[in-house]
């Protein structure tokens, strides 16, 4: 990525906020997180209290990059095949026709997704890892670009099921919207009248240049030092005496995926430390599961995160 690409990169980005930033007020920190996702081809995992505009959110996501935008709610007795679709016998052919899923869309929100059993909850771990679906021996492409939105309610638990950690792990990130402050609070209330603020977002770029800028990420240069304290940091979970499971690889990939992204954001074309500790809660800390009798202790994923960061020393030096 040359300095000119990243420069482009970052206005067209600062563009997607604001134009998102019109249906979701106050919360361009949370949109750029979520724009990364969209950027690093990734995934989004909501864990807030309902009424905080996660639908909105995606349906504004869709309207700025031209795509199309599919929600489904998920519930006990929701069957895979509601996500996928399937294939329905056509009697007048006599042939099997593909009847497409919710699934096939650029902006998928799965509301409430531990609310849906584990059979159910699986149909969505091979497109979220390799952007397809297998019906009935066949395969067919999801995308690109391609993004999963799923939502949990922290407040709830009764009759959910906790997704496990291989699906936790197919997230980017992990963050919340959470409740705007009093001076967005007055601007939401003021426009209450508009119930759907998603439509006023237009269509800012297509989803073809959304492909672009992914691959265009791929170019933003990371040293090995940077490499260095990924790797470090990956590790430092792993020997937390408070923590069960750390970071996997496949986490570590993908958190240099986001950070390229980020940096490209900010109109460089290399990645640098502080890069790396912006993205760490939102990456790590659904990766990163605590022991039972830590966590029945006190402890939490943010302390022993924040804790890591402290201790790990950024990278001052390039690597030759």
């Amino acid at each position: 990525m040359t300095p000119e690409h990243a420069a482009w990169f970052s206005d067209t980005f600062e563009k997607l906020v604001a134009n998102v930033g019109q249906a979701i007020v106050g919360k361009d920190h949370t949109i750029r997180l979520a724009l990364t996702c969209l950027l690093s081809e990734g995934h989004l995992l909501l864990e807030d209290v309902p009424g905080t505009g996660k639908t909105m959110l995606a349906k504004s996501i869709a309207n700025s990059v031209q795509g199309t935008h599919n929600r489904i709610q998920f519930t006990p007795d929701l069957l895979p095949s509601d996500v996928t679709g399937g294939t329905v016998y056509d009697q007048r052919t006599g042939e099997f026709q593909l009847r497409r899923g919710p699934i096939f869309t650029t902006i998928l929100l799965a509301d409430e997704i531990n609310r849906a059993s584990p059979k159910t909850q699986s149909a969505l771990l091979e497109v979220m890892e390799e952007s397809q679906v297998t019906i009935d021996g066949t395969t067919y492409p999801v995308g690109p670009p391609f993004m999963v939105i799923a939502t949990q309610n922290p407040i709830e638990q009764a009759g959910t099921y906790k997704l496990p950690e291989a699906q936790l792990d197919r997230f980017l990130m992990r963050t919340a919207l959470g409740y705007p402050d009093h001076h967005s609070t007055i601007h939401l209330l003021a426009a209450a009248s508009h119930r759907n603020r998603s439509e006023a977002v237009g269509q800012l770029i297509t989803a073809q240049a959304v492909t672009e800028m992914a691959a265009l990420v791929a170019g933003v240069h990371t040293d090995s030092a940077v490499l260095g304290y990924v790797s470090e940091i990956a590790d430092r979970t792993r020997m937390a005496p408070e923590v069960k499971l750390g970071v996997s690889i496949r986490g570590c990939m993908a958190y240099v995926r986001a950070a390229k992204t980020w940096a490209a954001s900010r109109g460089r074309n290399y990645v640098i430390p502080d890069d790396i500790k912006d993205l760490a809660l939102p990456i790590l800390g659904h990766r990163v599961i605590l022991d039972a009798e830590a966590e029945f202790a006190g402890a939490s994923v943010d302390a022993v995160i924040d804790r890591i960061l402290a201790e790990v020393q950024p990278p001052v030096d390039r690597v030759a």
